[in-house]
């Protein structure tokens, strides 16, 4: 007789099996069925895609725009992609062989760190971070090395930080400037000497500028736009964050061609192509919405400034972000840890964020808090979080 055995878990690989789930998703979880919250926690635009880039999509499905293109991506949207960093960041790329679109630049991130690891490479990860890098580099075969960096340097990437995890194994380093969780940024004279230990060490570079049109005080450098930097970078980006397009799913990833073509073989036996009614309201974005885009900016640059200055005012200490539309106040002297504050707050004051943990070394006694919700949520959530505080 056939005897059942428990398998679970038997088809699974090690890897995956040893990820830990995503740290911003319990939080999400425990929203559930509860009334009256603030949520703070989403990194998302709290816009709607403007309306004439839903006309434009509209008019597309009415002339029944509905198939497949090209794996990599609209040429007519290749070439908008080239023009806008060339135009924005001074970084120039051949669209028809150095710009792949894809499903959001979570991918180009994937295909990034699947395409150039060989087991066992290391990946330089600074941190605080977005939460994904490490357990895509570890699916990969690759090791996850993190590389701190703090509050007290308002979390800036420093050359010596790098050169002290660099090992003979060491393949990749990953940025994510402006940066999510901590809304730090980077200047030029602070990539140049990232730049030339990169080039010293033979290293290849993911940038994940995906907040890159969200800075407040001074215009984003693209680390690929340095000397000798773009034949050793891949520039991935999309158009969530600073056009509001988070639900459309389109992303893109620029770099060397032989990067590129390698990327774009993993992209067509697993996703083919992203979206392409996202890929033209992209288009209808580049070429007609960077006004929007702007106005937008500008509006969260005000709910920056009112947000921090209240959390500082309430008794959170937090750093000044340059960019992204993030704050990330230090709770360390509450007694608390970023998950307890997060949860007490979440429960007793109503009001979700991320605890700084789930970001990585560094993370903890900190919560992230996105501002890009209205000033009178943003107001609101200051008030209960002040309640909460003269609780604990």
């Amino acid at each position: 007789m056939f005897m059942k055995t428990d398998v679970l878990g038997s088809f699974v690989t090690q890897a995956v099996q040893d990820m830990q789930p995503s740290g911003i998703r319990k939080f999400f979880d425990l929203i559930d069925g509860k009334k009256d919250i603030i949520s703070l926690g989403v990194g998302e635009p709290d816009f709607v895609t403007p309306k004439h880039v839903r006309d434009a999509c509209i008019k597309a499905l009415e002339k029944g725009r509905t198939s497949y293109t090209p794996n990599s991506g609209l040429p007519e949207l290749r070439e908008a992609i080239a023009e806008y960093l060339d135009a924005s960041f001074q970084v120039s790329y051949d669209p028809d062989s150095e710009v792949l679109v894809t499903v959001g630049s979570s991918e180009g991130i994937d295909l990034a760190l699947r395409s150039i690891i060989t087991e066992g490479d290391e990946i330089l990860v600074p941190v605080p971070c977005y939460i994904s890098y490490s357990p895509i580099t570890s699916i990969g075969g690759g090791k996850p090395v993190e590389v701190e960096t703090t509050a007290a340097n308002h979390f800036k990437l420093t050359a010596e930080a790098i050169a002290a995890k660099i090992t003979p194994r060491t393949k990749a380093l990953i940025l994510c400037y402006p940066n999510n969780p901590t809304g730090g940024v980077m200047n030029y004279e602070d990539w140049l000497p990232i730049a030339r230990l990169v080039e010293e060490h033979n290293l290849f570079v993911i940038s994940d500028e995906i907040y890159a049109e969200l800075t407040y005080s001074t215009r984003h450098v693209s680390f690929a736009s340095l000397p000798g930097m773009k034949e050793r970078t891949l520039l991935v980006s999309g158009f969530s964050k600073a056009f509001a397009m988070t639900g459309w799913r389109v992303g893109y990833a620029c770099g060397p061609r032989d990067v590129i073509a390698a990327m774009l073989k993993i992209h067509q036996y697993t996703v083919m192509c992203a979206p392409i009614i996202g890929q033209i309201a992209a288009i209808e974005s580049l070429k007609h919405g960077l006004e929007e885009k702007d106005y937008m900016i500008d509006s969260y640059n005000q709910r920056r400034r009112m947000f921090v200055h209240g959390l500082r005012q309430i008794g959170l200490p937090c750093h000044e972000p340059f960019g992204a539309f993030y704050a990330f106040p230090s709770i360390s002297h509450t007694g608390l840890s970023s998950e307890q504050f997060a949860e007490r707050l979440l429960n007793e004051g109503k009001v979700v964020t991320v605890p700084g943990n789930v970001f990585g070394q560094g993370g903890e006694g900190f919560i992230r808090c996105s501002y890009a919700t209205s000033l009178p949520q943003l107001e609101e959530s200051l008030t209960r979080i002040e309640k909460f505080l003269k609780t604990i």
